[in-house]
């Protein structure tokens, strides 16, 4: 299979401070000029980053290639360089056909022109004849679906307007080579869904797409394969769903999914029970910060009965990441009527899988005793542990394919039944 794509050590470097005093006085450019030549060059101006370093890939003809990483790690850098608006500080790309680009909102577009006379112009940039745009005009107005203004001036588009129009030039003047920035973001979700639907058409006839994106599921959705950027360098590349969970379990912002005391003097409680430890596992018992939403999480709680007494038991709040309370549970199976014995205990609760919305969860304990009808409770921490839910978006979760935000503390996926009556 041919190559669309091939980036050889590809490396951009950028010099902090360089331009900084470009509009300073007089003074300040005599110093430095009489600086630079004593030698004494000013030390934040000789201070470089490389937003690229060693960057090598090639993709095959037909491939959807998705592009992910933190902000800052490189992503815009690669796709400019690739459409020949920066060049390499060293290394070289080459790309094998008509290349299209939406890398930011209203990049290529002339504002004192109309939205008509900017798809004429996209159209002959991109090698196209008029009657070859002409026949698609329709088709890219109806899309975008901004017809009342397509012959108002695009300096009086909103930024969506801009989005609307540019994609759907992007992607129905055919080019063979599709680079797409983060810039869907932009548009409103019913849009959103349109362009990913025509991204999946697009790539279903053996064009090839580049695309950058924060939104893990589209990634999923669309891309065949996944190269992760950190730091300007390629992290890890490969399947799609394996490359994502590895990214977002390393974006993890989560922190404290493990708290413990020293001993049972420090640990809170009360004269018959300690709260010594509290932290979120995974299904093979280790302490983890970042949970996959399809999976179960247990959170594990270690206590010490100091006495017999009334009967101990544990009891869990889950919050969201607005600390709205997602629910309480509490464990009735250890029969709080009965006394305790003292000793050692630890207690998990477990979280079923696709429960749980994705973004921070934070997960209050306590141990109590029942002072019918209500709860005493004899040790207690707020916010003892908090973990990352993230979903890979592999289609088998609660969302399915859908890659918008699901509201809500908690997103079930539940069994369905369905009948065609009639």
């Amino acid at each position: 299979m041919s190559l669309a794509i091939e980036a050889h050590e590809l490396s951009k470097r950028y010099r902090i401070g360089q331009m900084q005093a470009a509009y300073g006085t007089l003074r300040d450019s005599l110093s430095r000029i009489a600086a630079r030549r004593a030698g004494r060059e000013e030390k934040h101006a000789r201070q470089e980053i490389w937003a690229l370093r060693d960057v090598s890939f090639s993709v095959p003809e037909g491939e959807v290639l998705g592009v992910i990483g933190r902000n800052g790690a490189g992503k815009s850098t690669l796709l400019k360089i690739l459409t020949r608006i920066t060049t390499p500080t060293s290394g070289c790309a080459v790309i094998r056909g008509r290349v299209g680009s939406l890398l930011e909102v209203g990049t290529g577009f002339n504002p004192e022109l109309t939205g008509r006379e900017n798809v004429f112009l996209n159209g002959s940039i991109l090698g196209m004849k008029r009657r070859e745009i002409q026949r698609k005009l329709g088709d890219i107005v109806e899309f975008s679906g901004i017809d009342k203004f397509i012959d108002t001036p695009v300096k009086r588009y909103s930024s969506g307007m801009h989005v609307r129009l540019a994609f759907s030039v992007a992607a129905h003047l055919e080019p063979e080579i599709l680079l797409v920035d983060e810039v869907l973001a932009v548009g409103d979700a019913e849009f959103q869904q349109r362009c990913l639907g025509r991204m999946e058409d697009f790539s279903g006839t053996g064009r090839t797409v580049l695309f950058v994106s924060h939104n893990m599921q589209t990634i999923n959705q669309l891309c065949n394969r996944v190269i992760w950027l950190d730091e300007g360098a390629i992290a890890e590349d490969g399947e799609p769903s394996k490359v994502v969970t590895h990214y977002l379990h390393s974006t993890s912002y989560a922190s404290g999914a493990h708290i413990s005391w020293p001993d049972d003097e420090t640990a809170p409680g009360d004269d018959l029970v300690r709260l010594l430890g509290v932290r979120a596992i995974d299904e093979g018992g280790n302490t983890t910060d970042a949970v996959d939403a399809r999976d179960p999480t247990g959170i594990e709680i270690r206590y010490r009965v100091l006495r017999p007494g009334p009967g101990v038991f544990t009891k869990i709040r889950v919050r969201d990441r607005r600390s709205d309370i997602a629910f309480n549970a509490m464990d009735v199976a250890s029969h709080p009527e009965d006394s305790s014995e003292p000793g050692l205990y630890t207690a998990t609760a477990w979280i079923s899988g696709n429960l749980l919305n994705e973004g921070t969860t934070t997960v209050d304990v306590a141990v109590c005793t029942l002072r019918s009808p209500k709860l005493h409770q004899r040790a207690a921490r707020y916010e003892a542990v908090l973990f990352t839910v993230f979903d890979p978006g592999d289609g088998d979760s609660a969302r399915g394919r859908f890659t918008g935000q699901i509201s809500g503390v908690v997103r079930p996926r539940l069994e369905w039944s369905v009948e065609r009556v009639g």
